[in-house]
């Protein structure tokens, strides 16, 4: 028995120790573990032992401590929404860790408009495009984030000036005279996207949304569809496009962080011209060809050629770019905020023009009880825009310096400038350039304030009431002076020659007041529904004002109460105002089958009296496919959704009291009195565009591959276009309701996670890519004669056409068919084959619109490093260089310069060649055709981005919490055929009928930028 003792407790003994020495050998491990995106730290993630059920979980700090054993062991950070991350311990008892997004996560919450919805379970078409996507690219404008990273939305940017106008079409052109820009909400605010200014400086804008520091923006939503839009009804037609500002983290301690960017901007491309010598070659070879003596006009070979001036040089140089931020976010459990302040400054790539932004934003989340909670945003933007005249300007900077012969100068032998009245200036139309640059003060002030609070108070369990007051605010204040020495102000006869000063001011501020009603509840536990009911009261005011005066005593002298004359003045009050209903219904059985229903009423003070109301309503049905039992069996699918909608949403934007017969003050003979204005149409109403989309979501092998493919067909009707009127009647025309409008397309995107080793810091490559199809076509307008666009033209009516049959941004003019190998004469084609070359021959000659549009961006993480590669591409679209029409002019006048096409010219019988021979005074060569149309298709490397994460064993020793170090670069490289500068500007920025021109548009330019981010 003792001997038993003995042994049981020997053994007992022996278990102690072995569990003793085992217990020994565990460890301690702490860390922490913040976001890869923000840096901000994470609580709540899962942090277990790789193939354990339990561990612990990370404090309201990030930090976490878990014991695990002795040998190779792998812990596992895991959290909803981020992608899971396995680390081997090998020794360490400190390991941080850094959690990314997981850009497949079906789990994601997507802002829908008053509204919010998991991301599997969404009906509509629509589009999220996260801040991580455009971080570390110096966009001055959240619409220049959206270039190539949605499917079906179209960004163009209009010219390379800072602060410039970007044009957004989402799915075309549904409308004519009416806006074609989506509808922007920035937290809930509808916000003004129109340009702020009262000049437009040769058809190019400035662009409000500039105000808006990105910087501060989360995400951007974009809603394409009815069943995504018609919660925003009579303005939703050309799409919605949601921002969503940062907001604090609740539970989270307060961290700052630091933004510094710095880089260098320059012209991507210049226009090839001729060279003083080379230019007077082909002059007098046009001289003589028309039968004169070039000498006898002062074209003398190694006189007339002596000076040689690159124009384009002179006025154009290597601007700075710089943008600072500080940020600073935190919260607990009851009160949430961010705020941030920042500054950009950009010079353009002319001189004296200079972009300028100070920004601030303010958002706060208080939770008053368990039931009330109170939010308020504010983003406020100060704007100082040094602006130059450009594009079709006779005196413009840059189109100047393109067409201005280089056998001028722009300084004297002193350092002076050449300006009006001086033996050496060239005089109309070729100004001096430079003088054209610096001289003249075009400078624009503007405030945009962004400012909302709401309430949300739970009535009962799941039952909401959310209400919200805000305000858009935009001021523009516009001082400028040219002076004695410039063109319009030492030229102008009209003027005086004393200089020309002008002040405009313009005020437009928008109060919303929103309230909805939200219930979220279900039946049996399978059937789950969400509701909503709203309304919404929308009231615009506008007011504006403008001063001019002339005969200054001179030019030290430069504002309006300093000259002699003031001749010009006026001001101008306008408002509108919308009042809506709307609601929703989402319902889904288990969620396999899902449903939705939205309509909205709205109620608009711009059309007749009886006929201010119109319905919005739209329907949207969806099948999770790989729900089904006979599903389940294929694991790789872990998605599979079909969807489709039909909807109705409208537009009013255009023009206050048009419905109205209105009249205004008019002079006659030194007397004052009334004329009409404008004609009434009492029945001027809505337009509305008829929605129908189908798509297909399928997300396979967990996320690693996701399709999305929709297809649409939308018409739009009651067109609000200005329908004309013989002037015979003494008015052009008047606001009508007239013809349709359709619209149909095909879109595609891809994403894929290509290689993911990212759980041991290895590397993982990512890849999102979308491609769309739009057709675009007039069906029907008040007759089939065609509606002439654009510009004059010579040789026909316009450079532009609205016909039935032809999509909008049709190219109007004869059909170049080359030239003659005897004469060197351009050959046109007899179209009506009356014998006889006449505008009667003109026809539809090409589109502006492209058939296939799209990008492709490659995301590499490595370790501590990470790689951003943007290609953007648009196929099957023409452009219309007009430059050439002056530029490659064939000799019809001697005052502009020539491009180096122009050498290729006709020259001799026998000569082939697409240039016809130059002559002095021969116009029929430069007839309007299809000789300047070029193809505009472009692939071009938008944005290539690389950066490094400072790691955490460094920064702890300095204090620091996180550290990165990026570079950036804009516009590095371009694939196209098109001759000109750049494929993508166009001239008349924003317009729908005379899309894609370029008439002497500032090229975009190519940013480098070096930036550093820091947190505290």
């Amino acid at each position: 028995m003792n001997h038993l003792l003995r042994k049981s407790l020997l053994i007992v003994f022996c278990l102690f120790l072995l569990g003793a020495g085992a217990f020994a050998q565990n460890r301690t491990v702490t860390g922490k573990v913040t976001s890869a995106t923000d840096g901000q730290p994470m609580p709540g993630v899962n942090v277990t032992l790789k193939g354990a059920p339990s561990g612990a979980n990370t404090d309201a700090d990030g930090s976490y401590r878990i014991s695990v054993p002795a040998g190779k062991v792998t812990l596992v950070f895991s959290f909803i929404g981020m992608l899971s991350q396995e680390v081997n311990v090998n020794n360490r008892t400190t390991i941080n860790v850094e959690l990314a997004e997981n850009p497949t996560q079906l789990n994601e919450v997507v802002v829908t408009g008053y509204n919010s919805t998991q991301k599997k379970d969404i009906l509509g078409s629509i589009t999220s495009v996260s801040a991580a996507k455009f971080k570390d690219i110096p966009i001055a404008g959240f619409d220049q984030a959206l270039q190539g990273q949605a499917a079906g939305v179209q960004v163009t940017q209009s010219s390379g000036t800072p602060g410039g106008g970007v044009a957004v079409r989402i799915r075309g052109n549904t409308s004519i005279s009416a806006s074609n820009r989506p509808l922007f909400v920035v937290d809930g605010i509808p916000v003004m996207d129109d340009a702020v200014s009262g000049r437009s400086f040769g058809g190019q804008n400035d662009n409000t949304l500039t105000f808006v520091n990105p910087n501060d923006i989360e995400s951007i939503q974009v809603l394409k569809d009815a069943s995504a839009k018609a919660i925003y009804g009579s303005r939703a037609a050309n799409g919605v496009v949601l921002i969503t500002t940062k907001r604090g983290k609740a539970n989270s301690r307060t961290t700052i962080t630091l933004d510094a960017q710095r880089g260098v901007v320059d012209i991507i491309k210049k226009v090839d011209l001729l060279n003083s010598s080379e230019l007077l070659q082909l002059q007098r070879e046009a001289v003589i060809n028309a039968g004169q003596d070039p000498d006898q006009r002062g074209l003398i070979s190694g006189v007339t050629d002596g000076v040689n001036t690159d124009w384009l040089d002179a006025i154009l140089r290597r601007g700075i770019y710089q943008q600072y931020q500080i940020s600073a976010t935190g919260g607990n459990d009851k009160t949430r905020f961010y705020l941030s302040g920042g500054l950009r400054d950009e010079e353009g790539v002319q001189l004296n023009n200079r972009f300028t932004r100070y920004s601030g934003a303010l958002n706060v989340d208080h939770k008053a009880s368990q039931k009330l909670t109170i939010s308020t945003n504010m983003s406020l933007g100060f704007t100082t825009n040094d602006r130059v005249k450009g594009d079709n300007f006779l005196d413009g900077v840059y189109s100047g310096a393109i067409k201005s012969l280089p056998y001028f100068a722009p300084y004297n032998e002193q350092g002076k400038l050449y300006t009006p009245g001086d033996p050496n200036y060239a005089g109309f139309p070729n100004f001096n350039p430079v003088a054209q640059a610096v001289l003249p003060r075009f400078r624009t002030y503007g405030t945009k304030i962004l400012a909302g609070v709401s309430g949300q108070y739970e009535i009962i369990k799941n039952l909401k009431l959310n209400s919200k007051l805000s305000l858009d605010y935009n001021n523009s204040e516009e001082d400028q002076y040219e002076s004695s020495a410039t063109a319009i102000g030492g030229f102008l006869p009209a003027i005086g020659g004393q200089g020309y000063g002008v002040y405009i001011t313009n005020t437009l501020f928008t109060i919303l007041n929103s309230n909805t009603l939200t219930y979220l509840f279900d039946l049996g536990g399978k059937h789950h529904f969400n509701t909503m009911l709203g309304t919404e009261i929308l009231q615009t005011k506008n007011r504006s004002s403008f001063a001019s005066g002339r005969i200054f005593p001179s030019d030290d002298f430069t504002y309006i109460n300093s000259s002699g004359v003031q001749d010009a003045a006026g001001s101008g009050f306008a408002q509108n105002g919308l009042i809506s209903g709307f609601g929703e219904v989402r319902y889904d059985y288990m969620e396999k089958y899902l449903f939705t229903f939205t309509s909205r009423y709205d109620g608009s003070s711009r059309f007749g009296p009886n006929r201010r109301f119109g319905y919005f309503p739209s329907i949207s049905l969806g099948w999770r496919v790989s729900e089904e039992p006979w599903m389940k069996s294929l694991e790789f699918i872990q998605d599979l959704k079909l969807r489709g909608s039909y909807g109705y949403t409208g537009n009013e934007r255009i023009g206050n009291f048009t419905y109205l017969g209105t009249w205004a003050a008019s002079t006659y003979s030194g007397a004052t009195g009334v004329s009409p204005n404008n004609l009434n149409n009492p029945l001027l109403q809505w337009e509305r565009t008829r929605e129908a989309n189908v798509g297909l979501d399928v997300s396979l092998w967990s996320g690693r591959l996701s399709v999305i493919m929709e297809a649409y067909d939308n018409v739009t009707d009651n067109l609000l276009f200005n329908q004309p009127l013989p002037l015979t009647t003494g008015f052009g025309g008047f606001q009508g309701n007239i013809g349709s409008i359709s619209n149909r397309g095909l879109e595609l995107t891809i994403s894929t996670v290509n290689i993911d080793r990212s759980a041991n810091q290895g590397l993982r490559w990512n890849t999102d890519f979308n491609i769309s199809h739009n057709q675009n076509k007039v069906l029907e307008l008040v007759d089939d004669q065609p509606l002439f666009r654009g510009y004059s033209a010579n040789g026909v009516s316009a450079t532009n056409v609205i016909l039935p049959g032809q999509p909008l941004g049709t190219f109007w003019g004869l059909k170049f068919q080359g030239v003659d190998v005897a004469t060197g004469d351009a050959l046109y084609e007899d179209f009506n084959k009356d014998g006889k070359i006449s505008p009667d021959d003109a026809q539809v000659i090409g589109n502006a619109q492209p058939l296939l549009v799209g990008g492709l961006t490659n995301r590499v993480t490595w370790g501590n490093f990470d790689l951003s590669v943007f290609l953007q591409f648009m196929y099957g679209n023409k452009i219309l260089n007009f430059s050439n029409v002056t530029l490659l002019d064939n000799g019809a006048n001697l005052e502009n310069n020539q491009v180096r096409a122009a050498l290729r010219r006709w020259q001799k019988p026998g000569d082939v060649t697409d240039v016809p021979r130059y002559e002095l005074g021969n116009t029929y060569n430069n007839f309007h055709s299809s000789r300047f149309l070029e193809d505009g298709s472009y692939l071009r490397l938008k944005n290539v981005a690389v950066g490094y994460n400072f790691p955490s064993r460094w920064l702890n020793k300095v204090k620091v919490r996180t550290a990165r170090l990026y570079a950036s670069a804009i516009n590095l490289w371009t694939l196209t055929a098109y001759s000109g500068a750049d494929p993508e500007v166009s001239t008349l920025d924003g317009s729908t009928s005379a899309q894609g021109i370029d008439f002497f548009t500032l090229p975009q330019t190519r940013n480098i930028t070096v930036g550093l981010t820091i947190g505290f």
